[in-house]
């Protein structure tokens, strides 16, 4: 045998089924406990249960139950020695007993021992491997053993080999609800991490997503206060013919997604990402796209992602055919597919890009009409509207939301974060400065006038022209003027955009009068949000919002 056809060696799954057993304190009792299952044999146990089935792509469509989206009331961290004095507790981050802990850890413990098979997944966050964090899942539900062998970055036979000991652990006993009796319970459902064990629990609750965000809120502790690593709630891509790095914020119904799929850019992520010293690295190893109305001609990369290994959730399908019907919201607004990264032909493997960000890309979808298409930010303005982390929540983005709704999410991903958002802002403004990073606010939302009042959103080819102009440093370059009370600085021309579309207090349709209102309007609410934040920003931070 050439030394090329040596066999990598296997990690000894028996050593690690025997860690499991020992932790669980399992007995004789008959349990198949499988490590770093194939997807071919963890669609074979999903099969047996009654809310899991094959689709016609290939895919498998399995159901979370009661829960089909997250439960951010029932997150919880423990309020221990080690990290009570960095976590931004409040209504984000609820504080729970070390005592709450251990009896809610021993009810999970619990559950997974009465059960007949077990999985362990053992797998990376974070793609440098200067900084990424060995993660091992121990789960009762296939679904939701190949949903994290997706999301997370799969190690190789050597990397398993010497896995070793894992750094944080999740225990998910999604099936089991809490105790209400408990100290601090406010209903079935709890998710909650202690960084001081360096573990997660999950109970009443089978939604996957909890999983892949409570490691989130992990990287956006973790990476901050122990490496001085910025963790963001962003998308990310890269040009392929310069190189260039640009980040994309945005919550749902902003864009970022389609945005950041762009065929003169490899995407290195669309999610969860971290800013280092060395450049940028995607935290996760899939996608987690939604999927309502999705179409092969509005989305075709994801569409085309939907096949064998991928996971469905929620979706509703003909029984017949097994023909999945993305229109059908029956169980839920929030339908999703999970699937590897590398199903997506643009992604860039592995994950991240040795090279700093040129552009940051803060997406609004704004239904007042209020902001220009796209304004460019002084460093001030940027910890500002990063911290604001203003959209229109969208009909459809949430079940019940029938019309636009003004929200506010602290970095564009306030119920993720560990830590209090002036951190992130003031690690981002640091690292901005540091490699002359430019900033822009791109509005996706309405011009020339509000939706309620008849305006019209902006088509989806001028805000790539936009984007196109970011990229090829045009816009850069442009004369710029200053919309009134929020001192938005916009350009007078951007090729391939009407001129008429850029400055709204121009082309406003009701005119003028009507338009100081609505932005004033909008202004208060940025001012009012704002408040809860003041304590702990800067003078300069303060004057860069809405000035009456």
């Amino acid at each position: 045998m050439s030394p090329s056809k040596v066999p990598v060696p296997i990690t000894d799954t028996a050593e690690v089924e025997e860690q499991i057993r020992k932790e669980l304190a399992l007995g004789s009792e008959v349990v198949t406990i499988r490590h770093n299952a194939p997807a071919a044999t963890l669609y074979e146990d999903g099969l047996k249960e009654k809310k899991t089935a094959v689709v016609s792509s290939g895919a498998l469509a399995a159901y979370s139950g009661s829960k089909t989206g997250r439960s951010p009331k029932d997150k919880r961290i423990i309020e221990e020695e080690t990290s009570k004095n960095e976590v931004w507790w409040g209504p984000v981050n609820k504080p729970a007993s070390e005592k709450t802990w251990s009896i809610n850890r021993e009810r999970a413990a619990d559950y997974l021992r009465t059960r007949d098979h077990l999985y362990i997944i053992d797998a990376y966050a974070g793609w440098d491997p200067r900084y990424r964090i060995k993660v091992r899942v121990i789960c009762a539900r296939a679904y939701h053993a190949l949903f994290m062998t997706n999301m997370l970055i799969r190690p190789s036979p050597e990397e398993l080999a010497n896995f070793g000991e894992p750094d944080f652990t999740v225990w998910n006993a999604g099936q089991f609800p809490a105790n209400r009796n408990t100290e601090g319970m406010t209903s079935k459902t709890t998710v909650e991490i202690n960084f001081k064990a360096m573990e997660m629990i999950i109970l009443g609750t089978e939604y996957a997503g909890e999983m892949k965000k409570g490691i989130f809120t992990v990287m956006f502790y973790l990476m901050p206060v122990h490496h001085n690593v910025l963790t963001l709630h962003s998308s990310a891509n890269q040009g392929i013919e310069r190189g260039d790095v640009t980040l994309f914020f945005g919550l749902s119904g902003t864009g970022k997604t389609t945005l950041s799929a762009d065929p003169h850019r490899a995407l290195i992520g669309d999610d969860e990402h971290c800013w280092s010293d060395h450049g940028v690295f995607n935290i996760e190893g899939g996608c987690y796209a939604k999927c309502i109305d999705l179409t092969a001609e509005k989305e075709p990369e994801i569409y085309n992602a939907i096949k064998f290994g991928s996971v469905l959730e929620n979706v509703v399908f003909d029984a017949s055919n097994r023909e999945v019907d993305y229109t059908d919201n029956s169980i839920t607004e929030n339908t999703r597919c999970a699937y590897p990264i590398d199903y997506i032909p643009s992604a860039k493997i592995p994950c991240l890009a040795d090279k700093h960000p040129s552009n940051i890309v803060l997406l609004t979808c704004d239904a007042s009409g209020v902001l220009p298409p796209v304004s460019k930010l002084t460093p001030e303005q940027v910890m500002y509207h990063f911290i604001s982390g203003y959209t229109s929540k969208m009909a459809g983005t949430e079940q019940g939301v029938t019309e636009p709704e003004t929200t506010f999410s602290s970095c564009f991903g306030q119920p993720f974060l560990a830590l209090h958002p002036m951190r992130y802002a003031t690690m981002l403004a640091k690292k901005m400065h540091q490699h002359n990073a430019n900033a822009w606010l791109v509005n996706t939302g309405w011009t020339g006038s509000s939706y309620t009042a008849g305006g019209k959103r902006c088509p989806l080819k001028y805000t790539r022209a936009i984007l196109d102009s970011i990229h090829d440093g045009s816009l850069s370059k442009a004369d710029y003027e200053t919309l009134p009370i929020f001192n938005l600085h916009t350009p007078a021309k951007v090729n391939g955009v009407p001129d008429s579309l850029l400055n709204p207090a121009k082309s406003w349709v009701e005119g003028p009068t009507k338009y100081n209102s609505a932005v004033k309007t909008l202004a208060t609410k940025f001012t009012e949000n704002f408040k809860i934040y003041q304590d702990q920003a800067t003078p300069d931070v303060l004057a860069a919002g809405p000035q009456f």
